[in-house]
């Protein structure tokens, strides 16, 4: 890629060598914008070929992957959420090469990185970024009901929601079907409390017990008593719009409500009329009785083995993660997405806005699906794309006894893992 970029030729290619790239609809526009309007052009000249960037829903990637995979046709480059990638890994080409050099180049990836997109042999998903998940929150709200610090516990966090709601000024947070803050709320908890999905022999469901049907009754109650109840059927976009409207206090997400606010300061005001930007601050999830927990929505990219222009795609993704290319794209995220290796918490991003400091090692906190295993294999993989925890505090939200909301989760845990 160095003699490349140095010559200025491109490399040889098929006539008319499209690649057609699927990724989300950013929750930064900045950063599409700056993909359609500078990178891809430039990665088009450098390369020799055409792309075609299609953005979706994040929501939509993974049925349009599965559709592509099952009509054997479909988009060259994909990109994927989480451990899903573990999914389909019959059904993707070997990145390890692109892999490895990244690491090498970039003082390594996050274990993270490794667990969701590594199968034991082969990577067969190149880390993209990771979207650190913290609390954003009202300080002058919290502040005026007598917490100057963010609670750092659940029962402090559930004191401090009650009276905010009476207040008019609910928590928001999801326990829908969608693939960012449901999950890295529901997972991070449940962990908190002692409870995980499998054991480290990676076969025994061991999910009904005391202080996992503890941490649903505890949820069942905090949701009522402190939570905008509307939001069990959210995505990730509702809260974003619920906390920049000012209707919740508080909110699982990444950095892009705060990003928003930045971008237009005058359209978000608060009700004393100061700008929003200046009264939002963000916090790990509090901890539990077995400790503070976190998990991080991830991002990586995978190739289909389906696609007939894999040296095209291959050459892209080599290209875009260049750090000189790469670089300007993480800029545009302002700290909304981490990326995937240590080498970048050296950048001076980190340095120009405290506010959002808390984001800069969001890769070296969080676990992934599946924990305390140490790979997020395929098991896990259903287990996230099925919400079966997510819905197990769902469920109990909704009215089912606590009891039952738990056997029902390990009767389709032990589905998957048996």
């Amino acid at each position: 890629m160095a003699g490349i970029l140095a010559t200025g030729r491109a490399p040889v290619f098929a006539q008319g060598t499209t690649v057609h790239w699927l990724r989300w609809n950013d929750f930064v526009p900045a950063s599409d914008q700056l993909l359609r309007k500078e990178l891809l052009p430039a990665a088009e000249k450098a390369l020799g070929i055409k792309i075609n960037l299609e953005t979706v829903n994040g929501n939509d990637l993974q049925p349009r992957i599965t559709s592509a995979i099952q009509s054997g046709s479909g988009p060259d480059i994909i990109m994927l959420f989480n451990n899903h990638p573990q999914i389909y890994s019959e059904s993707v080409i070997d990145l390890s090469d692109i892999a490895g050099r990244v690491s090498e180049a970039e003082d390594g990836y996050y274990d993270l990185c490794k667990s969701n997109s590594a199968d034991g042999q082969k990577w067969i998903s190149l880390p993209w970024t990771i979207v650190g998940a913290m609390i954003a929150y009202r300080k002058s709200w919290f502040d005026e009901i007598g917490s100057s610090t963010f609670p750092d516990t659940w029962e402090k966090y559930r004191e401090v929601g009650k009276k905010l709601k009476a207040q008019g000024r609910p928590i928001g947070q999801t326990l829908g079907h969608t693939f960012g803050d449901a999950p890295t709320f529901s997972y991070p908890y449940m962990w908190s409390w002692g409870g995980t999905e499998v054991e480290r022999d990676g076969k025994t469901v061991n999910i009904n017990k005391k202080e996992v049907i503890e941490s649903v009754k505890f949820m069942t109650a905090f949701w009522k008593e402190a939570h905008d109840e509307g939001g069990l059927a959210w995505d990730d976009t509702n809260n974003n719009r619920a906390f920049l409207s000012q209707t919740i206090c508080a909110t699982l997400n990444g950095a892009s409500i705060y990003i928003e606010s930045l971008r237009n300061p005058d359209k978000y005001i608060t009700e004393k009329g100061a700008q929003l930007k200046t009264d939002i601050q963000h916090s790990p999830l509090p901890k539990g009785p077995a400790g503070q927990f976190a998990m991080h929505t991830y991002f990586s990219h995978v190739i289909p083995n389906y696609s007939k222009n894999q040296d095209g795609a291959k050459a892209l993704l080599k290209w875009v993660h260049t750090k000189a290319n790469y670089e300007p794209w993480f800029v545009s995220q302002k700290g909304f997405a981490t990326p995937p290796t240590h080498e970048w918490e050296k950048h001076k991003l980190w340095e120009e806005d405290k506010v959002m400091a808390p984001f800069k090692i969001a890769g070296l906190l969080g676990q992934t699906p599946g924990y305390p295993l140490p790979s997020s294999g395929k098991k896990a993989a259903e287990v996230l794309t099925k919400y079966i925890i997510t819905d197990m505090y769902a469920k109990a939200i909704q009215g089912a006894p606590a009891e039952d909301s738990v056997k029902w989760a390990e009767v389709e845990l032990k589905k998957v893992y048996s």
